[in-house]
């Protein structure tokens, strides 16, 4: 069933977050007003190395004030594809650059609320080439082997919405008949 849009009209905007009011009609016929977050694009980042392990950042997240392993992640600038924005956060993050980069999954994490877009990539052979250059992301990067993240996410030591799609599929990709 689909609902039909009449029009859509901003209560707020800055170069992160919209928040528009959307007139729609649902299939019944009724007519409401409703919210929607607009949201820049996300590009997410799962370096493996070749000891199947993945490089995360412990994160402080202030707006819930926890601590929680991250894969490195950031918005899409204008004008740039999903597939350079991961590579370009996983170099300013982490100090590591991408050997090889593939589409691991795409994710749209809430929508009936959000057009949040994840894009989610697994970089292979990555290598160092220096130290991070965003000094406000991490100041704690650990390459953490694949079979210890079931636990992780067990403990509630990995919450990030993007970042548990990337290891779960990540762990799916390794499984007998992946690729």
């Amino acid at each position: 069933m689909r609902w039909t849009v009449h029009g859509e009209r901003s209560l707020y905007d800055t170069p992160w977050v919209r928040l528009r009011s959307m007139d729609v009609e649902q299939p019944d016929g009724t007519r409401v007003d409703y919210h929607v977050v607009r949201l820049r694009d996300v590009a997410v980042t799962a370096a493996v190395d070749a000891q199947e392990r993945v490089l995360m950042m412990w994160r402080h997240r202030f707006v819930t004030d926890s601590w929680a392993w991250e894969l490195p992640m950031g918005l899409v600038e204008d004008g740039e594809e999903p597939a350079q924005a991961a590579a370009r956060e996983l170099e300013e993050e982490t100090g590591w650059r991408p050997g090889s980069l593939r589409e691991l999954v795409y994710a749209e994490p809430a929508a009936g609320i959000t057009d949040a877009r994840h894009f989610l990539f697994r970089a292979d052979e990555p290598r160092r080439v220096g130290a991070p250059s965003e000094r406000n992301e991490s100041d704690r990067l650990e390459w953490i082997p694949l079979a210890r993240i079931p636990g992780m996410i067990t403990r509630r030591e990995i919450v990030s919405s993007a970042t548990l799609v990337g290891v779960m599929t990540l762990l799916l990709d390794l499984g007998p008949g992946a690729g």
